[in-house]
């Protein structure tokens, strides 16, 4: 005869199995819609500037096509403590819709993703990562610190654009973007409001495109 605590002991195992099962079932669901968005994407493009970028970047985005194979993201140094109105800037003028992610937001093409105040934005494969490590550069949000991790994530398939800004950030990132084979340009200095990054950025990265801002989102979008 089977005792009250035996029943009670099975349903115990089998509410745990069954959880174990779900939770597993929501594990691979969540690898799987990560290795579908890296599917996906056929290119990674991060963008990064500092004083004056928001002009520069608003023509960009808004001459990006509405089919872009590719998720956008974007660093610009704004002060912890700023409310953020970026994403609604540059939704406003394009054809992309743009939003701050979250951590581990998968990349989806055709999307752009603003690094929050006070956080870096950074590239895994197939997700966004929002992390509140170390200033960079001075800056939390840093260029360099974004551009680094999509080469290390997509390699040659990764385009890096620094706009107006003052100091380096973003040349180191460059460079690394162009060590494992990706694409780097630069706005135009004699078009910058702040010239400093993008002329940094030409000396010390092998740039392949200067360009004036008007310009760079038309060729963002014919890049293969």
């Amino acid at each position: 005869m089977t005792s009250l605590a035996t029943v009670e002991s099975e349903r115990v195992i089998a509410a745990g199995i069954s959880s174990l099962l779900a939770t597993s079932a929501l594990s691979f669901e969540h690898r799987r819609g990560v290795a579908d968005a890296c599917d996906e994407i056929r290119r990674v493009i991060v963008i990064g500037g500092s004083a004056g970028a928001l002009a520069p970047l608003r023509t960009l985005v808004a001459r990006l096509p509405t089919n872009l194979p590719a998720t956008v993201l974007v660093a610009i140094h704004i002060p912890a403590g700023f409310p953020s109105i970026l994403p609604e800037l540059l939704g406003s003028v394009g054809p992309l819709p743009a939003a701050h992610p979250r951590d581990q937001e998968q990349l989806r093409p055709g999307r752009i993703l603003v690094a929050p105040p006070d956080y870096h934005l950074l590239v895994e494969r197939g997700v966004a990562r929002l992390t509140h490590g170390p200033r960079e550069n001075r800056h939390r949000p840093a260029i360099d610190t974004l551009f680094r991790s999509a080469a290390h994530a997509y390699g040659a398939h990764v385009i890096g654009v620094i706009l107006s800004g003052e100091l380096d950030d973003g040349s180191a990132g460059l460079t690394a973007i162009k060590m494992r084979g990706g694409i780097a340009i630069a706005q135009d200095p004699e078009e910058a409001a702040s010239p400093e990054m993008p002329s940094r950025a030409i000396q010390s990265a092998d740039i392949d495109h200067i360009l004036p801002a008007k310009e760079i989102g038309g060729l963002l979008g014919r890049l293969p």
